[in-house]
């Protein structure tokens, strides 16, 4: 369920400058048969739906993980019965995404939510061993009989900011902080330049990759490099609130990602694309 649908409803909608949020697709979810109706009529009277997250980075990241586990929360407290249990700081790496994700199935959990991109082969991996296990990978896309995946379109969003971030580069360079050059991230890229384009047909997005999700010394280093070549504006597909800083500290304007990033720097954060977990792991 995103926020908008169409090019002309987000230039008509009302634009908080703040905060432009993307539904994660609530839809997606009734599609896997794991709503809350279904979920729990599978589920033994009397027994709790248990359903384990296996996340990237910290809860405490302020960007990603720390969304999903939002939603994660959101999800304890609107369904009924249900309990949840989390691991943090796993690795794309397949043996240690297999180690969590087969542990939470050894546990007997019921669904398991695996949220990042490279988690994908361990997650296939192990899914057809436990067959009355229910899987989600998040930025996936492959699936399987037991294995759905999930997302939103961030993109519409993103497409907002750009053009937000068009209208306030002076001269007309705006900087990208990005995480791996994986679907979801060029995505982002290209529907948050396209917006930015819209706003001033010249202007032009300069991207530097760190190739990693969360880092952030390296992120704010990356943000640092685009100021130094003359930025007006830096956005990101990062998990910290780092290039956000940066910005701040260097009387720049920024765009943040995930979650609403103006709190840790109010006097460069124009607005974000913001995650609502909670609309997926809770709605059918």
């Amino acid at each position: 369920m995103a926020l908008y649908r169409t090019a002309e409803e987000l230039f008509t909608a009302r634009i908080n400058r703040r905060t432009l949020a993307a539904g994660a697709g609530a839809a997606a979810l009734a599609a896997t048969g794991l709503g809350r109706a279904s979920a729990q009529d599978s589920t033994p009277v009397g027994d709790p739906l248990r359903v384990a997250f296996v996340y990237i980075g910290p809860v405490g990241d302020l960007g990603w993980t720390y969304a999903h586990d939002q939603g994660r929360l959101a999800m304890a407290e609107a369904v009924p019965n249900v309990e949840t249990a989390y691991i943090e700081n796993i690795p794309e790496l397949q043996a240690d995404a297999e180690r969590a994700i087969r542990g939470y199935a050894e546990e007997g959990y019921n669904v398991i939510i695996a949220t990042s991109f490279g988690y994908g082969p361990a997650v296939l991996a192990v899914a057809p061993q436990y067959p009355d296990i229910q899987f989600i990978h998040i930025s996936g896309y492959q699936t399987a009989e037991n294995v759905s995946t999930g997302f939103g379109k961030i993109e519409e969003a993103r497409y907002v900011t750009g053009y937000v971030a068009g209208r306030m580069a002076e001269t007309g360079s705006i900087g990208y902080v990005a995480a791996l050059p994986i679907p979801e991230v060029l995505r982002g890229i290209n529907a948050f330049t396209l917006g930015a384009q819209v706003a001033n047909p010249e202007v032009t997005v300069q991207v530097v990759w760190t190739n990693t999700w969360y880092d952030p010394q390296l992120e704010s280093s990356a943000a640092q490099s685009l100021i130094d070549l003359g930025v007006d504006v830096i956005a990101q597909h990062q998990d910290t609130t780092g290039p956000q800083q940066v910005a701040e500290a260097a009387g720049k304007y920024s765009v943040g990602y995930n979650v609403d990033m103006s709190a840790q720097a109010p006097e460069a954060v124009l607005t974000s694309a913001v995650w609502n977990w909670g609309s997926y792991y809770t709605m059918a």
